[in-house]
């Protein structure tokens, strides 16, 4: 089962660099595109990529990388990322491209599409990215909970996931990370699968802010749960690091728990 960590307040990795065979995945966030005098370009959260002001997060993310921990990028969430991209794609995709080919490390992209989109828009860029880096390059997209619960647009998108999933590019998405914020319960899970989504391409994602030491526990008999029903469920993910229960003081802890959950005859480890 993996651990997939989202981070964006950049806090520095040292628990994870300090234990980091509990983590499978961290998604560095978040990638948008502007345009200034005519001159486009691509940022990380407020700053151009090639910031000094990123110099120990990359150094981190490579450190974690060689210990084998998957990087991948996240573009999106709110903003307006995609609208940005898809009006000009052929100015905006290359900057998109080269970054990704400028960090080896890199293996994968998950697409955090909370704005209207075409749907053939998003088709032809992952189309691009599976030319461009190939059928191994990581897929992911991380929709609400209420987007796959149903076959229909959530307020947060416009996309239809069902028919995005049931295409031919779909089958080029590794997985969801589905954002189960406010919902993160046994009920959400089994429905979404229920809804025809196979529980290998369905992330069990929490939000941080849901939860503390004192009710993280909760959380874990929820995705025990589903292990128990689905085991061949794909993993859990956290937005974000900097927030991960039951001890915001080392992240590493919570990694360390979702791992632990896979050994159903295990006692939760007895850190509450």
């Amino acid at each position: 089962m993996k651990t997939i960590y989202y981070y964006q307040t950049f806090t520095g990795l040292d628990k994870c660099i300090e234990n980091s065979q509990d983590i499978d995945v961290i998604i560095l966030s978040s990638i948008h595109f502007g345009n200034f005098k005519n001159e486009p370009y691509i940022h990380l959260n407020d700053n151009i990529p090639e910031s000094p002001i990123f110099d120990k997060v990359w150094l981190d993310l490579q450190k974690v990388y060689y210990q084998g921990v998957s990087i991948m990028v996240m573009v999106g969430g709110a903003g307006g990322a995609y609208q940005k991209l898809f009006s000009d794609f052929d100015m905006y995709y290359p900057l998109l491209k080269q970054f990704l080919k400028s960090r080896n490390y890199i293996s994968g992209i998950d697409l955090d599409i909370e704005e209207h989109v075409d749907i053939k828009d998003v088709k032809k860029l992952i189309n691009c990215l599976v030319k461009d880096f190939g059928e191994d390059f990581t897929i992911t997209m991380a929709p609400v909970a209420e987007s796959l619960l149903s076959d229909t647009p959530s307020g947060y998108s416009s996309l239809n996931y069902k028919e995005l999933y049931k295409s031919l590019e779909g089958r080029n998405i590794k997985w969801f990370n589905t954002q189960c914020y406010g919902c993160y319960n046994f009920d959400t899970y089994d429905k979404i699968i229920n809804n025809d989504y196979p529980p290998d391409k369905v992330v069990f994602g929490m939000v941080g802010g849901d939860f503390s030491n004192n009710n993280f526990k909760d959380a874990l008999i929820e995705i025990k749960k589903v292990h128990k029903k689905y085991p061949k469920m794909t993993g859990c993910d956290i937005w974000e690091y900097i927030n991960s229960p039951p001890d915001v003081h080392d992240p590493s802890q919570w990694a360390k728990q979702i791992k632990n959950v896979e050994f159903v005859n295990r006692p939760f480890l007895g850190i509450f």
